[in-house]
């Protein structure tokens, strides 16, 4: 429930990004929505490792939990506010919200359990202290970028400071279920996000010859990204060569990717129906360079230690081959066509090597 209603403030932020590519102001939603979706994943980040912990679900958790969805969908109210104008006050009231009930159930973690009560007390002190920076930064008028990064710091330097006492039970089975499940619903709300500016350019009868080739090809470039996350997937349940906090902080760029390259094939669909104002190679780029952030995350976190030989470096090819596909076609429904052929068969071909090397298990 509480990832379902999450998610619908990730959608909001990436019709949002959807948007600001199609009237060519790019440049001036990027800060935006990279900051926004900072709030919203390390908002459902805290809660998650923290339920991975202390979830024992009675009636008070659960009260606590739904105080936190109202927080998630005040901050989905509010971005729209951030791109227009850079205004952060109703996203920051919502995050607030979120991180205070978190407060509240560190403080009853550190009551029931004495052995890591200090570590839950540092987590509610720390949460505390850092949402008195965010209240003060934004409704004092000072909030720049420059803060922004400071404040992101102090939030990432929290867990960090109070695991070092005593670390949490958190089970890892749990944490990856966790991560897996998001992912998924990210990768179904870019498609949904997708389908819609199709159904519009269908109600407009603006369906052309290349937009049937980025359908196909948006289609395939999803599926290869869900291939891609789940490939192997006995790897991520034991972080082989990644640290916890790295594993779980470095899959911002794995989410924040995800939902841009959703966002810019919803784009990529108005610009082959002549309902945008950039063009063909500038599209193209934003597509692949959304798609080589994700799958450069995914080598750095679950391949680049795991593998060797010449299966170790597939990605890096994989995604320089991505990068150029734009300026080689001339038009970006087949540019995304063609990185959807590239990155499927990249996973086929890369499987079939490691299945013909690897031994057989009898």
């Amino acid at each position: 429930m509480f990832d379902l209603i999450f998610v619908v403030a990730i959608a909001t932020a990436g019709q949002q990004l959807h948007h600001a590519i199609i009237e060519n102001h790019l440049w001036h939603a990027l800060p935006s929505y990279l900051m926004v979706f900072f709030a919203l994943w390390w908002a459902w980040m805290n809660f998650s490792w923290f339920a991975s912990a202390y979830d024992n679900d009675d009636a008070l958790y659960r009260c606590l939990t739904f105080v936190q969805i109202v927080g998630s969908l005040v901050m989905a109210a509010g971005i729209p506010d951030v791109f227009r104008s850079q205004d952060f006050d109703i996203i920051i009231v919502g995050y607030v919200i979120m991180r205070l009930a978190l407060v509240t159930q560190w403080l009853r973690a550190a009551k029931h359990d004495p052995e890591r009560r200090v570590t839950a007390y540092r987590y509610a002190i720390g949460i505390v202290l850092v949402q008195i920076g965010w209240l003060v930064a934004n409704f004092a008028h000072v909030l720049s970028i420059p803060l922004f990064l400071c404040l992101v710091v102090f939030e990432l330097f929290v867990p960090i400071y109070a695991e070092k006492h005593s670390p949490t039970p958190w089970h890892p089975h749990h944490i990856v279920e966790r991560y897996a499940l998001l992912t998924i619903i990210v990768l179904g709300e870019s498609i949904v996000g997708s389908f819609n500016a199709i159904r519009d350019a269908l109600a407009a009868q603006s369906i052309n010859i290349p937009a049937v080739f980025l359908m196909i090809g948006g289609l395939m470039l999803m599926f290869a990204m869900w291939w891609a996350y789940f490939d192997r997937s006995e790897q991520h349940h034991h972080f082989k060569g990644v640290r916890p906090f790295v594993w779980g902080y470095g899959h911002y760029f794995v989410f924040v990717s995800i939902a841009a390259v959703g966002a810019a094939l919803a784009a990529a669909v108005d610009v082959t129906t002549h309902h945008a104002h950039i063009s063909d190679l500038y599209m193209g780029v934003i597509v692949a360079v959304s798609v080589v952030l994700y799958t450069t995350c995914i080598w750095m976190l679950y391949e680049f230690e795991c593998l060797a030989g010449i299966s170790k470096w597939f990605y890096p090819i994989t995604a320089l081959i991505i990068l150029c596909i734009p300026f080689i076609c001339n038009n970006v429904g087949y540019s995304v066509f063609a990185m959807g052929i590239v990155y499927t068969l990249r996973l086929f071909i890369s499987n079939k090597f490691i299945e013909d090397i690897e031994p057989k298990q009898v």
